[in-house]
This record gives structure tokens, C-alpha cells and sequence, in this order.
């Protein structure tokens, strides 16, 4: 009967799914590299994955290879809606790149987003800011601030990154923040002492969820924590479920090079729980194995107190 007891509770205390908001560097991504098939198909697995997802490093100067992205996503899984928020291209040279969020409509909507005004030049590719609901009443929405630094420059741009924090939390009277993106925050970029040196680590309240030391690199010659994903907020650091980079070639069986035609970065996610982990309503088809389940006990019932008996007996 415990084991029964044991499955029951389970089943009781088993809640939504969690709401899994990713960022990925997709090296250069342009409409010519995601026409190629196997770029196209394995580059829509991961994204749908997410239910909010931020690309980095989309060069397209039109919006066709964002577009051609929704249409396979709509075609890999017609019950889910997708849509799309970019930022304009940036960059200080001929050379420029936009932020994309690509997220499902039917579980979150974008309810406010600004292009951080960076008067100092502080960033070679200034954060794209956006406030998005979830599905939970804990936490009813999130703002997500993504951030591709240059590698010459990742102290200053991670530092001035704080300061990115502090305009969005008076603009929207909102501490409830996630950062993200390729940091470029580990080896040669930003040596461990000077990371431990950062605003974003010496200030309090910051929580940087992909741990020092996991590798978000596809290339077998290099293991560093470039991408990383930084939570601020009482509410967001509650609904935490886990975090992690995702091994894209070794969960979808591709080779080193098969992989670096997709990118040289893993994707970075975290997942946050709807509810912080109270008791959900249970689906029909749940419902329906618990009567069964339930229609049990009587007889398991009975097997334990014969057990019992005997046990008893045994012992006079």
C-alpha cells in the first residue's frame, strides 16, 4: 500500500509544465544558412524547445530568415503559436547583428520593450529590453534583458550591464529581471578574478543560474562559459526549477562538424516553475487513472491487514 500511496501523491502534487526561457548565439544566422535542411530542421528542435527564446547574431538585414523560422515551427508543431519581436540591427561598424525573440503566443504575450539608449557607447551591441507575461500568479510577468558582448570589451559592457539592470527597474518598476546572452564571460574574455570582480557579481541579489566551469561550447578543443543566464528578483529566484547549457549534437546525434554548421555555442536555458510547486488541478485522463487507482485500495487494504494477522500470530 505505501508504494500505491506513494504513486498517489505524486500524481497529486505533479504540477504544469515549467516555462523554459532560452538564449543562443546562432553564429551569423542569415536566410542562405537556414535554408540548408539540416541547419533549418535542427535549428527548429531547439527553438521549440523554448516557450521564449532569444537569438543573438542574426545578420539578416531583412526580417525573411525570422519569418522562414516561424513557418517550420508552425509546420513542426501546428498546435503551437509562435511569434516574433527584433530589435533594429546594431553595431558600430558595417558589420551589425539584431536580437530576436522568438516565443509562443499561446502561453506568453510581450507586454513593453525599448532599445536601451547607450549615450556613452558603452556597447557594441546594446541590450533590446522586453517585458513578457507568464503563466503564473506568483510571478505575472518578467522582464528580459539580452546581452552579446565583444570580447575586447566584456568587463566594461558587463558592468555597464548593471546599469541597464537599474534603467529597466525604474522604467517599470520592476526588480523581477533575467540577463542573458553570450557574455563572452569565461577564459581568455574575462579571467575568473576579474569576473569575481563585476557589479553583476559583488552586488546583491544577482544569481547567475549556468554554473563557472560549464562548458557552452560545441568545439571539442574549448570548454568555457561564454553564455550565461543571471536571475534578479524574489519572485524569479522562487519559481527556479533548473538551469543549464543543452547539448544540442549529443541530444540530436550530430557530429563536431555537423554541429558547427548550426553553431559554435550551445544554447543556454532556464526553467521556472508556474506555481512554486503547489498542487495542480489534475487533467481528465489523470483524473480517470486515480478512480482506478483508488478502486484499488479496498483489496490492498485487505492484503496488509492479513499481513497482519498473520504477522501477529506468528509472534503469540
Amino acid at each position: 500500500m505505501h508504494s500505491l500511496a506513494a504513486f498517489l501523491l505524486i500524481l497529486l502534487a505533479g504540477g504544469a509544465e515549467a516555462f523554459r526561457i532560452c538564449a543562443f548565439n546562432t553564429q551569423r544566422l542569415t536566410l542562405a544558412k537556414v535554408v540548408t535542411e539540416q541547419v533549418k530542421d535542427t535549428l527548429v528542435r531547439i527553438v521549440a524547445r523554448c516557450d521564449i527564446m532569444v537569438l543573438q547574431e542574426v545578420v539578416d538585414s531583412s526580417n525573411k530568415t525570422i519569418s522562414l523560422l516561424l513557418q517550420e515551427l508552425k509546420r513542426f508543431d501546428g498546435s503551437r503559436h509562435y511569434s516574433s519581436l527584433y530589435s533594429s540591427r546594431l553595431g558600430r561598424s558595417t558589420y551589425k547583428e539584431k536580437y530576436v525573440y522568438i516565443y509562443r503566443s499561446d502561453k506568453t504575450q510581450v507586454l513593453n520593450s525599448y532599445q536601451y539608449e547607450d549615450e556613452d557607447d558603452l556597447f557594441a551591441r546594446e541590450p533590446f529590453v522586453a517585458q513578457f507575461t507568464l503563466p503564473s500568479k506568483i510571478l505575472p510577468s518578467l522582464v528580459l534583458v539580452p546581452l552579446h558582448t565583444t570580447p575586447k570589451d566584456v568587463e566594461k559592457e558587463l558592468n555597464a550591464l548593471y546599469n541597464v539592470f537599474l534603467d529597466v527597474s525604474q522604467r517599470w518598476q520592476s526588480k523581477e529581471v533575467i540577463l542573458l546572452g553570450d557574455f563572452n564571460a569565461d577564459c581568455t574574455s574575462l579571467p575568473k578574478k576579474r569576473l569575481s570582480q563585476l557589479l553583476l557579481r559583488t552586488e546583491a541579489g544577482f544569481h547567475w543560474v549556468i554554473p563557472d566551469g560549464e562548458d557552452t561550447t560545441v568545439r571539442a578543443s574549448t570548454h568555457c562559459t561564454y553564455d550565461r543566464i543571471v536571475l534578479h528578483g524574489e519572485g524569479c529566484q522562487s519559481l527556479l526549477q533548473a538551469a543549464a547549457a543543452f547539448n544540442f549534437p549529443k541530444s540530436f546525434q550530430l557530429t563536431e562538424e555537423e554541429a558547427l554548421s548550426i553553431s559554435d555555442h550551445y544554447p543556454v536555458e532556464v526553467e521556472l516553475n508556474q506555481t512554486a510547486r503547489s498542487i495542480q488541478p489534475l487533467s481528465l485522463p489523470t483524473l480517470l487513472l486515480l478512480s482506478l487507482l483508488l478502486s484499488l485500495l479496498p483489496s490492498q487494504l485487505d492484503l496488509v491487514a492479513h499481513g497482519c494477522d498473520v504477522h501477529v500470530a506468528f509472534r503469540t
